[in-house]
């Protein structure tokens, strides 16, 4: 394999839906879309990628802000590696690129959300050593109450 990871340019954004669509499996397609371009363009967020060669294997977006409790921080979102690419040690090196990369950018803390029942994810965030401090929730309020 030849790793490499960089950030995904804003006019190529939307090569991340094909790994985005693996775990957003009941959002329309062109709602996915809409709503990448909206975070890419009009919000704090970028998208950073892991390759081998010129495929892509990872992605992970990454929410930028300033907390007062925390200071300039960083929230990694939507992670996912290629399900070929799994068990092979790439989350960890992808990661450790990701603090570095976020660190030069003058972050000072990561905080993230995983889902409940991802417990593979709860495992390797526990390696990496995150720390549950609080419990996230959400309440869906269009008029269909359905979360997509």
């Amino acid at each position: 394999m030849n790793i490499s990871f960089k950030p995904i340019e804003k006019d190529t954004i939307l090569n991340i839906l094909p790994l985005l669509k693996t775990i957003n499996t009941k959002t329309p397609h062109d709602l996915l879309e809409t709503r990448v371009l909206e975070m890419v363009n009009y919000q704090n967020y970028e998208c950073v990628a892991a390759f081998d060669g010129e495929k892509m294997m990872g992605i992970c977006g990454l929410w930028y802000s300033t907390r007062h409790y925390i200071g300039k921080s960083v929230e990694p979102d939507h992670v996912i590696i290629d399900e070929h690419y799994r068990g092979k040690n790439i989350g960890k090196q992808f990661f450790k690129w990701i603090y570095e990369y976020t660190k030069a950018k003058g972050c000072e803390a990561m905080e993230l959300n995983t889902y409940s029942g991802n417990h593979k994810s709860h495992k390797f965030y526990y390696n990496e050593g995150f720390n549950i401090y609080a419990f996230h929730f959400l309440k869906v309020m269009r008029e269909d109450g359905i979360f997509y």
